[in-house]
């Protein structure tokens, strides 16, 4: 970071992954990182039942399921999570015409009320409390997300078209921390949210929900960046899915592009460029492949301080434009322009 306060990494630098195409078990029978297990694949074929069992890793191991639903006019997400010694969950809702938001999280001791399946798609995620439930659960053609709060209720379905592909990354630092993310961007979303007691309709080609599903064991404190979005340009369906810093250095990165339900893998460090003085400006995110400018409309800022756990997240929502380039089955590149896709880009560092 310089003085400026801008952010952002020298230049890209090009990574050698190994695309899976066989289901394998994430740990090894002792708890460790199965080699086998790293790379990156396109479909959830990855089995992570070993994660919050036995001793190896105790404390360290982090679970999750995270849901954005965007609209043009609204955002709603969900998260439940168990963290080893908490279960961390919550909703948040933003009016993109009024600016209204509204927070509501809970905090559990050992992740009481939290129940997550061991691998993807094999069971519910849920929290029950009184102040707050939420259930996410596998129906026919998608995923139910359902949740009731204080304020905001939900219950949309992020529909999974015939032969939709997902980013699956597992990014190693040791045989003992590693995580397996992901990322599901562009699924057609479909429902209704309630605010204060009103019905917004969830519908149409310009609703999307995205997933960010994480099974692992991290290191103590950590600096991520993330960004996302769904939408259409020229007529086709994007779904653009970029990270960076915490897999830096790792082999692995989580960068891709889905066109028309089609996932290109982007197998390089990117370069973040942002100023940290002044969100809402201009984000920049390059490499190769990738000439984006992200351009922001609203800061989400969250910051957590009990001590053993600690989080300073600015997740800023907008619109990305630019071009990325992929490869065709033919070996022929081609780079695809993309124009106005809402979506995030999010700065966050974690303790925990």
């Amino acid at each position: 970071m310089d003085a400026s306060g801008r952010r952002g990494t020298a230049q890209p630098v090009a990574v050698s992954e190994r695309e899976l195409t066989s289901p394998v078990s994430l740990t090894r029978p002792d708890g460790r990182l199965d080699p086998d297990a790293v790379g990156w694949t396109r479909t959830p074929l990855l089995r992570t039942d070993g994660i919050g069992r036995g001793r190896v890793g105790r404390g360290r191991n982090k679970r999750w399921e995270y849901w954005a639903v965007t609209t043009p006019t609204h955002v709603v997400t969900l998260v439940v999570s168990h963290i080893d010694y908490a279960g961390v969950s919550g909703v948040w809702f933003w009016d993109r015409r009024t600016g209204r938001t509204h927070a509501q999280d809970v905090i559990t001791p050992f992740g009481a009320g939290v129940t997550l399946p061991g691998t993807l798609g094999e069971g519910p995620a849920t929290l029950s409390r009184k102040a707050l439930r939420i259930e996410i659960s596998e129906v026919d053609g998608g995923t139910r997300l359902r949740a009731s709060g204080d304020r905001v209720r939900v219950d949309v379905v992020a529909q999974r078209p015939e032969g939709h592909q997902c980013l699956g990354v597992v990014v190693p630092w040791t045989d003992r921390l590693f995580q397996y993310t992901v990322k599901d961007v562009a699924r057609p979303a479909v429902g209704t949210v309630w605010f204060d007691g009103t019905a917004y309709d969830v519908s149409g080609g310009d609703a999307w929900a995205t997933l960010d599903h994480g099974r692992g064991r991290w290191p103590h404190r950590v600096h991520w960046n993330w960004g996302a979005g769904s939408g259409r340009t020229d007529g086709r369906v994007l779904g653009l899915q970029v990270g960076g810093r915490w897999t830096d250095g790792t082999g692995s990165v989580e960068n891709s592009l889905l066109v028309d339900g089609t996932l290109h893998k982007i197998s390089e460090e990117l370069v973040w460029t942002y100023d940290t003085t002044a969100w809402l400006e201009p984000w920049r995110v390059t490499g190769t492949d990738v000439d984006l400018t992200f351009a922001p409309q609203h800061d989400r800022v969250s910051e957590t301080d009990l001590k053993v756990v600690s989080s300073a997240t600015h997740q800023c929502f907008g619109t990305w434009s630019g071009r990325v380039r992929i490869w065709g089955a033919d070996g022929h590149p081609e780079w695809v322009q993309i124009a106005d896709v809402f979506g995030w880009a999010e700065d966050v560092h974690q303790t925990w």
